[in-house]
């Protein structure tokens, strides 16, 4: 099994420096690269405190500057808020300065506040409709000329300029319903899955729809990765610290998942617990089963069982509203406890 980390430079309220969080983001990523993890990836969201991300290719840019070997990755960007040209072009920038570095991301957002906002009119379980006339035409923008009559892009003969240095750079979509795993099996691409907070279950069943997307097309040769939030603790204080954080958090994210409550100045307000979907989602001790939470030992048991249903690369999310201390020490407890068991 591969590792990735995706960290995002994030705030929970306007007391937290913003210089701090971008130094924490830049050690984790550094630190990542130096034990050994295969991609580091940078989220786009917008108008978030708790998801500072405007451009994943600046964020993507700055880390390989300052890394050795790990690559780049753009987890994801959302299709609807871009045009073909200047994707293409941010993207192999990237690669360009990387040294080859570049992974690619498509995906069709989260959060219908952010639509309402960039991209007015869209209901976001129709923008996956982007990402898939998108996703070919960039691989044709870095090959040359092309001109382009689609439904959501219109343009005369244009290419990307520069051209990324990978004769192949790896595309990667964010999948969760059938529709999507079809899609990308079909045009060669990696999948990442986040099952959010629901349990081993979540993760099963996307394991059989890209199976079932497997068994149509005939044959794929990608990687599937999993996301789940992470935190290994080995001291009271650090597991309660980070069950209290990804409480809080979930509330949050819940505000803007179902837009509930407001968000002032780019912090959401927290939405009650009782308000989200079940107990389940917010039960600290089904927190703790679900999620990439426990002991080296505990840890280490969660990730052989995702082995085991065929994942290629777990991606260790770091971001959840936890302390920047508890996030080094987690950190530091996964590089030097969990990790020799898959090397």
């Amino acid at each position: 099994m591969k590792f990735h980390l995706a960290i995002n430079l994030e705030r929970m309220d306007d007391a937290t420096d913003i210089r701090a969080v971008r130094d924490h983001t830049l050690k984790m990523v550094q630190q990542a690269d130096a034990a050994g993890f295969e991609i580091a990836w940078a989220a786009e969201h917008h108008a978030l405190e708790m998801t500072i991300a405007p451009n994943p290719f600046q964020l993507m840019t700055w880390w390989a500057d300052h890394t050795d070997t790990i690559r780049v990755g753009c987890g994801v960007a959302n299709a609807a808020y871009w045009h073909p040209i200047n994707l293409a072009g941010e993207a192999a920038m990237v690669d360009v300065l990387s040294g080859g570095r570049l992974e690619l991301g498509l995906g069709s957002g989260a959060y219908q506040r952010e639509f309402d906002r960039m991209k007015p009119g869209l209901d976001q379980r129709d923008s996956y409709k982007y990402m898939q006339e998108m996703l070919p035409l960039v691989r044709e923008l870095w090959q040359g000329d092309v001109t382009h009559n689609g439904t959501h892009w219109q343009f005369p003969a244009a290419t990307s300029c520069p051209k990324p240095l990978q004769d192949k750079v790896p595309m990667w979509v964010a999948a969760r319903s059938p529709i999507t795993f079809d899609y990308a099996v079909e045009n060669d691409c990696n999948i990442m899955c986040w099952p959010l907070a629901m349990p081993m279950d979540e993760a099963v069943k996307y394991r059989a729809q890209l199976d079932e997307s497997i068994a149509k097309a005939g044959g794929w040769n990608g990687t599937f990765a999993l996301m789940r939030h992470t935190a290994v603790y080995d001291n009271d204080a650090d597991r309660a610290t980070t069950i209290d954080a990804i409480r809080a958090a979930l509330g949050r994210f819940g505000n803007v998942m179902i837009k509930k409550g407001e968000v002032v100045n780019g912090f959401p307000e927290q939405v009650a617990l009782a308000d989200l979907d079940g107990n389940a989602r917010v039960d600290p001790s089904m927190l703790e089963e679900n999620l990439m939470f426990g002991s080296p030992a505990q840890v280490i048991e969660k990730l052989k069982a995702y082995e085991a249903l065929g994942v290629d690369a777990f991606i260790y999310y770091a971001s959840m509203g936890l302390d920047m201390d508890v996030q080094q020490r987690s950190m530091d407890l996964f590089i030097n406890e969990v990790m020799p068991e898959f090397t």
